[in-house]
């Protein structure tokens, strides 16, 4: 897992952009807090049991209760809601029809993307990468299609729950290139922790010729393919594969899985767990149960390795 993408496991106080900033922020706030309060409990403890007598009365006496006990907690704790609700209001106001929009939900155990147009409408499918422009903030739209997950990327934003029957929002923000990984941050069952996705920040020129080339294979059906790839895409038709999953400009339309229509430009397979590469993709085809235990992709093992590997060669070609 440590070696599928750069930046995993993701850090959680290495901001990339200024909704993680926040964060950060209001983070080392609460740990120096957190320090200075302990610091405070060790020097109480130290005096009432080995303090002289005198302190040891001024520690157990009215005015230490009122102050120590009760002002001073009920002042911090409001001080920091405020403050925190404040610093981090940024991160969920609603969308003002500017940004980049990006639908995100969560699945049993994956995310589905779908890149949104001003008015709502959905573009572009993917699944468990995001990619966006550098220095622009990104509305995404947490849904949820079964259980409560999690969406997290600790480089470029707090936490959201992704809550089915709801729709939460969360502004991400990148202001310089890279690879940033994220996870689903809430016990959703089975495969939890192996549920992760990548978002992707691109310079401006990279980011419009990455925005040029989906559009372009969502325009023009794929090339046929020929020699093992041609045996491949007859034998993801054939074998159950196009029930599940959708690739753009064939006949696989499946909803249940992950759109496969650029799977072989992703950086990661299994949701974040696994570096792209035909080794990897065999592997997943065959037997992702021992790979991913739990996840909803049967195995395939009647298929013989000739065959997983004609089906992973036509895959490589789906970018």
């Amino acid at each position: 897992m440590i070696d599928a993408v750069w930046g995993w496991p993701p850090p959680v106080l290495d901001p990339a952009g200024p909704y993680a900033d926040s964060v950060t922020l209001l983070a080392w706030v609460l740990f120096g807090l957190g320090v200075f309060v302990s610091g405070v409990v060790v020097v109480a403890l130290w005096i009432a049991v080995k303090g002289s007598p005198g302190l040891r009365a001024k520690l157990g006496g009215e005015h230490a209760v009122w102050i120590g006990g009760i002002a001073f907690p009920a002042v911090v704790l409001v001080a920091l809601l405020v403050w925190g609700l404040l610093l981090t209001a940024s991160l969920t106001r609603p969308i003002s029809g500017e940004e980049m929009r990006v639908r995100v939900t969560g699945e049993m155990w994956w995310f589905r993307v779908a890149y949104l147009d001003p008015a709502g409408n959905t573009e572009m499918l993917d699944a468990n990468e995001i990619h966006i422009p550098v220095g622009h903030p990104v509305v995404l739209e947490l849904e949820s299609a079964d259980v409560i997950h999690n969406f997290w990327v600790p480089n470029l934003s707090g936490k959201m729950d992704m809550i089915p029957g709801r729709t939460n929002l969360l502004r991400i923000q990148a202001d310089r290139p890279g690879q940033f990984g994220g996870v689903c941050a809430e016990y959703c069952g089975g495969p939890h922790a192996l549920m992760g996705f990548v978002v992707i920040a691109h310079e401006p020129e990279a980011w419009n010729q990455w925005v040029a080339a989906r559009r372009a294979r969502l325009q023009a059906a794929s090339s046929p393919p020929a020699g093992a790839a041609a045996r491949g895409r007859a034998l993801f038709m054939d074998e159950g594969c196009a029930g599940c999953h959708r690739v753009a400009g064939t006949q696989a339309n499946g909803l249940a899985g992950p759109d496969l229509t650029h799977v072989g430009s992703r950086a990661t397979l299994g949701a974040g767990i696994l570096p792209n590469h035909r080794g990897t993709m065999m592997g997943w085809i065959g037997d992702s149960q021992s790979i991913k235990p739990g996840n909803r992709m049967p195995r395939y093992d009647m298929l013989s390795a000739e065959e997983i590997e004609a089906i992973a060669i036509w895959l490589e070609t789906q970018r």
